[in-house]
């Protein structure tokens, strides 16, 4: 498995970590996501490989989130 964290842009509430929390679970290969307002990113613990990052960070901007690795 896989660790990566994300910095995410334009969470503003609990509703936005819900929101970025469901995205990222309902991707393959994904097994935990942690995601903090405090600190505006999410640890994401999932299957290794680069394009898995892509698929996280596509799967936040979806939701209307900016995100890159951080």
């Amino acid at each position: 498995m896989a660790l990566t964290t994300l910095k995410i842009d334009g969470m503003t509430c609990g509703g936005c970590v819900a929101s970025v929390t469901r995205v990222l679970q309902q991707l393959p290969g994904v097994s935990r996501v942690e995601v903090s307002l405090q600190s505006g990113s999410a640890e994401v613990t999932h299957e290794p490989g680069l394009s898995a990052v892509e698929a996280l960070i596509g799967a936040v901007e979806s939701a209307g989130f900016g995100a890159r690795p951080g």
